[in-house]
């Protein structure tokens, strides 16, 4: 705790306590995340708002953002799921003449690139590469949540279904679609099982991945050794 207050006496306040911060600071004794308190977080570089409480940004995705980005080229985004948008964020921030549309259920920042949609529901066109982060949670793993992260963050962006393949399966079954020839995915899933009796996710999106006749596919890990991410042509 006191390791958070001087972050956010350093971050908001310039190392000037004031009324407001002592109020700041009854936030954080109740729970609540100090990236919502600060109001922002960094991600590869990048300033993400979070005055609209989006899901907040996890550094296993900033590590697989950041991997992802070093075999990129210039060309048409889809920010798929984008919550506070710091994945497409960080794609304008380091790839050159990156074009980047963002597309969520709900719209966290303003951009005249967003797009409400459910999935793909509104999405139009073909794009180059598609950064996908869907929510992944099995609800099997409520109550091994962080009990801030159930009360302050976006349970809609947290959870998958009951096997937390709901949003997966949806994405995987349509985003072949939308991908140009030579087009690359590039999707975060959840390192966990839902159940002992379940398959991991990895097993389950390969599955996917070949009913659905994606060519090429690789799974990586993240900074802690756990399997993380997918990429897919």
């Amino acid at each position: 705790m006191e390791k958070e207050i001087g972050w956010l006496l350093k971050e908001k306040y310039d190392n000037k306590p004031n009324k407001n911060f002592e109020k700041d600071v009854e936030r954080l004794k109740a729970g609540e995340p100090v990236d919502y308190v600060i109001g922002f977080t960094e991600f590869l570089g990048c300033k993400i708002d979070l005055s609209k409480k989006p899901l907040i940004p996890r550094t296993e995705t900033e590590f697989w953002v950041g991997e992802a980005l070093k075999n990129v080229t210039a060309g048409k985004f889809l920010d798929i799921f984008s919550g506070s948008g710091c994945i497409g964020i960080a794609i304008l921030h380091h790839v050159k003449n990156a074009r980047v549309i963002f597309a969520d259920k709900h719209q966290y920042f303003d951009s005249p690139n967003f797009i409400k949609s459910d999935v793909f529901s509104n999405i139009r066109g073909r794009y180059d590469y598609i950064f996908a982060n869907p929510p992944y949670i099995p609800k099997t793993r409520k109550n091994k949540i962080q009990k801030s992260v159930l009360k302050f963050e976006p349970k809609m962006a947290l959870f998958g279904g009951g096997d937390g393949l709901f949003y997966i399966k949806k994405f995987l079954k349509d985003a072949n679609k939308y991908l140009n020839d030579g087009g690359v995915i590039f999707m975060e899933f959840d390192r966990s099982t839902s159940s002992p009796q379940a398959l991991p996710q990895k097993k389950e999106i390969e599955k996917l991945i070949k009913k659905y006749k994606y060519k090429n596919y690789e799974f990586f890990k993240d900074q802690f050794g756990r399997w993380r991410y997918v990429k897919i042509a």
